[in-house]
């Protein structure tokens, strides 16, 4: 048996991660994720898939972002119908992301073609609410660390690796005919200090890795991400201005509204109204409930606390009239709104009514892709467009990185060392080129790691004849 892989996605960016393993009679895809970022990346969401979708067999998933996830009803519309792995947990966030995502793809689409600024005559969506729930019926739960076999040659296990709610390493064992080889993919890992999320599992043996660099090139400020939080919103307060809060509906939201509520409770902020503004992050927050064996929320709470989610100047707006008040609002209060990299969702509203207003501060709380509208907004760039219109930016912009989800380099070291052997190959994947390239060089100049950062559509051969 021969064992290749083809970099669909994933590959010198931090989005669209796709990789397909050929073992000659059984094809299949780990992760399906949409491209983010630049138009030149989001064009090859577009772009026809190499094989037809209908003759692969299976995809194992790591876990329910976007970039991981979001090509999954562009597949299924073009013919794939095997079976789709994940973590319960990701089961059910896959549900929710993917409709809210084929329902915003549905009124971009019209959007654009009522304002009439697409280069396309009739805009058209990648795909459809109705595509997106032609995914579920594929899904196939599976429990951490339970071997489960999708094929008589390959059994996979899943581990936590943090990040988000039911966010996986993937271990990947083929057994060939002569040898037994083991491929081990990090998914997304997150921080090892999480207040909320189990720390990424430490996997003792693997052939081949594949690492995610989102953070290879960065360390982590030492200081706490919630006296940072804290700074920049007691200065927005300070000028009697409204926060805006941009946050990834998974994860980041949550971890964002557990720190509020332990920060009013020390006294350290003031105890202001918190909107979260987010229909899907409010259907996610439910979650943490139904999956309570996924991480240990209640384990760090006081007896006394109220739950983070769920209390009395916590006000959830699922309705769009309730979001449309927010936009004249003014003064000492805060807006958690999607998409973290206000790249869409209701969050744009808030910064198109509300960034032109000096008193006011917009505080990102996660990594912003190159090309975004977030990653624009950091920059310091003086205008931003919204809704076809150039946007002023008065407000102040703050960014407070010890809040991401994603492992820093040490963290990411951290995880390569509990190898007990270093694997005989190492993919650098999901980031950029200066931080594939400065992980690629540490873990080769200290671990002695065999490194790669592969190309776009670049395919290699894994084993020959096992």
């Amino acid at each position: 048996m021969d064992v290749s892989v083809k970099f669909l996605g994933g590959a010198g960016t931090v989005t669209g991660s796709r990789y397909l393993l050929d073992l000659g009679d059984f094809e299949f895809l780990v992760d399906c994720g949409l491209f983010q970022g630049r138009k030149e990346l989001r064009r090859r969401n577009w772009d026809k898939f190499p094989m037809p979708p209908k003759d692969m067999e299976a995809i194992v998933l790591t876990h329910a972002h976007m970039d991981h996830i979001g090509c999954l009803p562009k597949l299924v519309k073009d013919g794939f119908r095997g079976p789709i792995y994940c973590t319960t947990a990701t089961a059910e966030l896959a549900k929710i992301l993917l409709l809210d995502s084929g329902k915003l793809q549905e009124e971009e689409a019209e959007y654009a073609k009522k304002k009439g600024y697409s280069s396309h005559e009739n805009p058209e969506p990648l795909y459809t609410v109705e595509d997106a729930e032609a995914v579920f019926p594929l899904l196939v739960p599976k429990d951490f660390k339970k071997p489960f076999s999708i094929h008589p040659s390959v059994e996979v296990t899943y581990y936590h690796a943090g990040h988000i709610l039911g966010a996986a390493i993937v271990k990947i064992v083929i057994k060939g005919d002569k040898q037994t080889k083991k491929l081990v993919f990090s998914g997304d890992l997150g921080r090892y200090h999480d207040p909320i999320l189990y720390p990424p599992t430490l996997i003792p043996e693997a052939d081949v890795v594949w690492i995610e660099s989102t953070y290879g090139d960065r360390i982590s400020t030492p200081i706490k991400p919630e006296e940072e939080l804290a700074r920049a919103i007691n200065d927005v307060f300070d000028r009697d201005g409204l926060v805006i809060i941009p946050a990834f509906a998974v994860g980041r939201t949550q971890l964002v509204m557990y720190f509020l509520y332990q920060l009013v409770k020390k006294g350290k902020i003031p105890n202001v109204p918190i909107y979260l503004d987010s229909p899907m992050a409010i259907n996610v927050s439910t979650l943490y409930k139904d999956f309570h064996q996924d991480h240990q929320l209640i384990g760090v709470l006081d007896d006394n606390d109220q739950h983070p989610f769920q209390h009395s100047q916590l006000h959830y707006f699922r309705k769009q009239e309730q979001s449309r008040t927010l936009n004249e609002l003014k003064g000492k209060a805060i807006i958690i709104s999607a998409s973290g990299m206000a790249t869409g969702g209701r969050v744009l509203h808030h910064l198109f009514h509300h960034l032109p207003n000096e008193k006011n501060g917009v505080v990102f709380v996660g990594y912003q892709a190159e090309g975004t509208r977030g990653r624009r907004l950091v920059d310091g760039e003086p205008e931003v467009r919204i809704y076809g219109q150039e946007v002023p930016v008065k407000a102040k912009i703050y960014s407070v990185e010890g809040l991401s989800a994603h492992a820093d380099q040490n963290e990411l070291m951290e995880w390569a060392e509990g190898f007990g052997e270093k694997p005989k190959l190492a993919f650098i994947v999901h980031g950029e080129e200066s931080s594939a390239g400065v992980l690629a060089h540490k873990l080769k100049d200290e671990l002695g790691w065999n490194t790669i950062i592969p190309n776009y559509l670049e395919s290699f051969m894994l084993f020959e004849e096992i």
